[in-house]
This record gives C-alpha cells, structure tokens and sequence, in this order.
C-alpha cells in the first residue's frame, strides 16, 4: 500500500471521532500493520471492541481492508502505516484553525471599525467554534508529535482565557496521553506544571492532584528507566506537599528505592523530602507538623538504611551520593549531637569498603572508589576532630596502602590529600 491510497483528511477526522468518543484514553501506541490480525482476533472473541466501523459510516480502509485504529478499554492503536500522512493532516488542520482563531480574537479585540455590527455580534460565537476546532486538532497532533510546542501554547492560550475546571482536568488527562508513549517528553511535563500552577490555591482537592501525580511518576518511572524528567516533576511536587503527604512519600518511595539503587533520581527526591522537612520545621509552628526529634529519627533511619544498602549492593555510587547529602545535614542541622558517634560510624563504614576481597570483581573497586573520595570529602567538611579520630584508627593504614595500590589514577591526589590533611592534625 502506498501513500497515494489513503485520504488524510478522512484519516484524521476518523481519528479525532475516536478521542473525542472516549475522553478516558490513557494509552495510545503504535501498531505495525502485521499486528492488527492479533488485535482483530481480539475483537472476535468479544474480548474487544473494535471501532473502526461503528465511528464512522465509512469504515477507514484502503483496497486491501487494510485497518488502520484499534480502541478498546481506553486503549488507542494506530497503525504505523499512516503516521506521516495523518502527522501533515493533522498539522495542516490545525496550523489553519489556529490562525483564523488569532486573526478572529484580533479582531474582537481591537473592534475593527470596517467590520459591520452584525460581524461584530457574531464574533464570539465564531470564537467559541474557533477554539473547538484548536483544541481538536491540536490534541490529535500533539498525540502525533508531542514536541510540537506551537500546539500546547494554543492549548495554554485556549484554557488560559476560559479558566475552566474541566478544561484543567482535560489537559492533565492529554499530557498523561502524551507521556503513556512519550514518557521522556521536556513539553508534556512542562505543560503538566502549567496546569498545576494554574489550578493551585484554587482547588479544594489539591492534595489529591499531588497524591495522583505523584503515582503517576512512579508508574512512568517503572516503565521508563532513569527517567530525569519524572522524577524532576516529583521533586517540584513536593513544594505542594503537606507535612503528612511528606512523611508518606518518604516511606512509600523507600521500597522503590530499595530496588533501584543505581537511579540517583529517586534518591535525589527523597533528598528534597527531607528538605522540605527541614523547611517546614522552621516555618511551621502547627501542632499539625512534626518535631525536630521525629525528623532527626527520620535523618537516623536513612543514614542506617543507606548504610545498609551501601554494604548490600557494592559499588553503587547513588548511595555514596545520597549518604554526602545525609552527612551535609548532620553537619548543619544536628550536629551537637552525639559527634564522636557519627564520626566512628562513618570511619567504620569507610573501612569495610575498602576492602577487596577479589580484583577480579571490579565494583569492589569501585566501591573502595566511592568510600575513599567520600572520606576525603567529608575529612574537608569536619573538624579537626575528625582527622584525629581517623589517624587512630586502622583505616588510616589502609587508605596509606589504597594510595600506594592506585598509583596515577584520578584518586591519587584525593587520598594523598586526606592523608596530608590528617597528618596536619
């Protein structure tokens, strides 16, 4: 089948009768032609519902019966065949209804004396199927190329004039239909956070907005990996959060986390967590929030666990990044507080992953890596005390005989600095 066979503008309508059948998609994908006699098979057994003839009277297809969308249970399936001739129908339709929607809203706003009343009296009404039209279009496009940044501003132009709720409601269902596909999408994400700003303080169900969006990254996060994006939008959550939706989050990401500890993300989100504990203890005076001793607990219960995790999986350098993160707290937070305990635990953590039972395991050395530069690193940041504390101890043979091992790799200036900085005190 070639190009010259399909009508893109029957394709399109086709495929926008199906979205604007069922709001509720939330999945879209791409199917290759070979696969819809699977889908049809499907639909036979009365497990599916197959749409192409009962959406429209004309059934899409070329001389070959050849299908072209699947769609049950909110499920959307379009086939690979017609992307690029259903992308520049879908562009055109809407690149044309967004300029006549513009030269319209000029029009109403600066009241064209050469206009004639009646023109003038049927503006808004012209408007109003002017903005339909867009948010059609754009909605089929956007599904097609996610990144098309001229539509989503007509989408935030659109919503932005109206201020209504189920229109907020929509845009965060559409850019959840983006990222079904797109997961990695910088604009869907972005458009996510301009929806939520916009309905922010003006919502009375705003902790469940932020308990959905949330759910909704660790869903993307599952089938995406190291998703930077997701779990950046996370992160900018947390500043919507309340001291309860705080405590619960850290908890209900710590087995995720557990089981990802090669992803910096998540252990960079529970990072901002703790921040925001750390905010609202200065700001929040309520009875409501919690104490600075549940959050030096909480503090002591993540310094363990990491501590865990360092020891379970070796050479893992997320966790030696969060456990800096976890060390920069104490220091600036709870450091009156039990010193020479805190300093032992680290010197003693740091001992036993030196160690290199087999040189043939190379994340033995990695994690004899990770442990001498995070001693260096921490030798800089504590007093003189710690120098002491680490001269006595046996670990400041080893890290001598680590130095010697390395010879000229990058380390080599790191531990010989710690050594210095030691022997100084």
């Amino acid at each position: 089948m070639n190009e010259a066979t399909i009508d893109p503008s029957n394709l399109l309508c086709h495929l926008e009768d199906i979205l604007d059948s069922d709001p509720h998609i939330d999945e879209v994908g791409f199917i290759h032609p070979m696969q819809f006699a699977a889908f049809n098979e499907e639909d036979h057994s009365g497990s599916g519902t197959h749409l192409t003839d009962e959406i429209t009277r004309k059934p899409v297809r070329d001389s070959s019966s050849h299908t072209f969308f699947w769609h049950s249970k909110h499920k959307l399936g379009i086939s690979t065949i017609v992307l690029l001739p259903l992308y520049r129908a879908a562009k055109d339709a809407f690149l044309d209804a967004y300029k006549g929607y513009r030269m319209l809203r000029d029009s109403q706003l600066k009241k064209d004396e050469s206009l004639e009343n009646s023109a003038l009296t049927c503006l808004p009404s012209l408007l109003d199927t002017m903005e339909k039209e867009v948010m059609r279009h754009s909605k089929a496009l956007l599904l097609l190329s996610c990144d098309f940044g001229t539509a989503w501003n007509a989408r935030k132009l659109i919503v932005s004039r109206k201020l209504l709720s189920p229109m907020f409601t929509d845009e965060l269902l559409l850019s959840a239909l983006v990222l079904s596909y797109s997961p990695k999408s910088e604009r869907a994400w972005s458009h996510r956070r301009w929806v939520i700003k916009m309905i922010a303080g003006k919502s009375a169900n705003m902790q469940e907005i932020v308990e959905r969006e949330s759910e909704l990254v660790k869903t993307l996060a599952e089938n995406s990996k190291m998703n930077y994006r997701a779990w950046s939008h996370r992160c900018w959550l947390v500043s919507y959060m309340s001291d309860s939706q705080v405590l619960l989050e850290l908890q209900s990401s710590r087995d995720w986390a557990g089981l990802h500890v090669a992803d910096n993300s998540c252990f960079h989100y529970r990072s901002r967590l703790l921040l925001r504990m750390i905010e609202n203890l200065r700001h929040n005076n309520d009875s409501d929030g919690f104490s600075g001793a549940e959050f030096h607990q909480k503090w002591k219960e993540e310094l363990d666990w990491v501590g865990m995790l360092i020891k379970r999986y070796v050479g893992r350098e997320a966790l030696w990044l969060h456990r800096r993160f976890l060390s920069l707290v104490w220091m600036k937070h709870l450091a009156i507080d039990d010193q020479c305990g805190f300093i032992k635990d680290e010197i003693t953590l740091s001992q036993s992953s030196t160690i290199i039972p087999d040189n043939d395991y190379g994340d033995y050395q990695a994690q004899a890596t990770y442990s001498a530069t995070y001693i260096m690193w921490l030798a800089k940041q504590m007093p003189m005390s710690f120098g002491v504390e680490l001269r006595k101890s046996s670990h400041y043979e080893a890290l001598k005989l680590f130095a010697g091992n390395v010879g000229k790799s990058c380390l080599w200036d790191s531990t010989t600095s710690i050594i210095e900085i030691c022997d100084d005190r």
